[in-house]
């Protein structure tokens, strides 16, 4: 018998995937090369010229990065370091408060200028862009600049601070949290009531606990006349004694107050 010579199958088809690759590998690098040039050219087109210094897209791009990822980063970076530091210093959680705040506001410029840095806008170009915004203040934005002043002073100063009990005006209650704007108060009727920082610095703030819990209470008691009114006056204090919450010394006292319409009026 005779053999047949049959072909090599698998190199003509090796043959033929070859002679495909190299015919289309010049299309796709070509288009690669297109794609990668117009990229080029886009990150490196100049949108404006600061002081001779050209502001391209990538720059603008770069500087937004810088903001976008850098905030978050060193506001959790923040809160971790002061949690573990303020602990062992052994500072309370409102002052604690405070001083992340005010890092964060510290870190959030030092970014700010890394950004413009990074974009090489110099920091004289915003001279007059200062002079329009201090026209806008002066027109409209008093009150928004004031609140935000107003909440480094508190932060500084912290004549209030986070869990002090204080009343303002007709609001009273517990402070929640002092933003860079307002500060959040939460009323006994579980009301979140958001006062503006000015506030605090333009009337007259009461805090029930500014340096320590202990307050003095008043109380109005009204019994019948003819009533004795020493043993009103020893019932009234011992009633005052044995309340568990009492702290004595100072020593209570009950004063005869008025004669009212239906009651003689003593205060406790």
């Amino acid at each position: 018998m005779r053999r047949l010579a049959l072909p090599n199958i698998g190199s003509a088809a090796w043959s033929v995937t070859s002679i495909g690759v190299s015919a289309s590998a010049p299309d796709f690098w070509e288009t690669a090369r297109e794609i990668a040039q117009r990229a080029v050219s886009v990150w490196n087109f100049q949108l404006l010229s600061v002081d001779g210094r050209p502001l391209t897209v990538g720059k603008v791009v770069i500087a937004l990065l810088v903001l976008i990822v850098g905030l978050p980063i060193a506001r959790r970076v923040i809160r971790r370091v002061s949690a573990r530091l303020f602990a062992r210093i052994g500072l309370e959680p409102g002052a604690a408060s405070a001083f992340e705040t005010l890092i964060f506001y510290a870190v959030g410029v030092c970014l700010v200028v890394a950004a413009l840095w990074m974009a090489e806008i110099p920091l004289t170009v915003f001279t007059l862009a200062g002079g329009a915004i201090a026209i806008g203040v002066g027109f409209g934005s008093q009150k928004i600049v004031n609140n935000y002043i107003s909440g480094v002073i508190l932060l500084f100063e912290r004549p209030i601070k986070v869990g002090d009990l204080i009343e303002v005006g007709e609001t009273f209650g517990e402070v929640e949290n002092i933003g860079a704007r307002s500060t959040k108060i939460k009323t006994f009727d579980n009301f979140h009531i958001i006062v503006p920082n000015g506030t605090f610095l333009e009337q007259n703030v009461v805090n029930w606990t500014h340096s320590d819990d202990i307050v003095r209470a008043r109380m109005r008691v009204g019994v019948a006349y003819g009533s004795p009114t020493r043993k009103v006056e020893e019932l009234l204090l011992k009633a005052i004694r044995e309340l568990d919450k009492a702290v004595i010394p100072p020593e209570p006292a009950v004063i005869f107050e008025d004669f009212g319409d239906n009651a003689l009026m003593f205060e406790a």
